[in-house]
């Protein structure tokens, strides 16, 4: 598999993670800045949080972890949370602000 259909993969996988206050998954919701995936398999993420003060982020990160890796082809998933950029509604998709009644 090349490293662009199992990116492919990894996004179908991080569609499935959800906050469980937000009905929306992290993808669509914009917490994902980065998927690198290495050429052994190595993926690596930088994500945000809505809030970062956010009391499920230890279930978040566990989730997105585990279906991560349980796409073939990777091996690990290294996930750096980060701040910068300041998340907001901005970064949603359009289904996304559709589903919370932004559009």
């Amino acid at each position: 598999m090349t490293k662009f259909e199992i990116e492919e993969k990894i996004i179908e996988m991080l569609k499935t993670v959800y906050d469980p206050e937000i009905p929306v998954n992290v993808y669509d919701l914009g917490l994902i800045y980065k998927i690198d995936v290495a050429e052994e398999g190595a993926v690596f993420l930088d994500m945000t949080l809505t809030a970062p003060n956010c009391p499920a982020v230890d279930f978040i990160v566990e989730d997105v972890r585990q279906k991560v890796e349980s796409v073939e082809g990777v091996t690990s998933c290294s996930i750096n949370i980060v701040f910068e950029p300041e998340w907001d509604k901005d970064m949603m998709s359009e289904e996304a602000k559709l589903e919370l009644g932004f559009l």
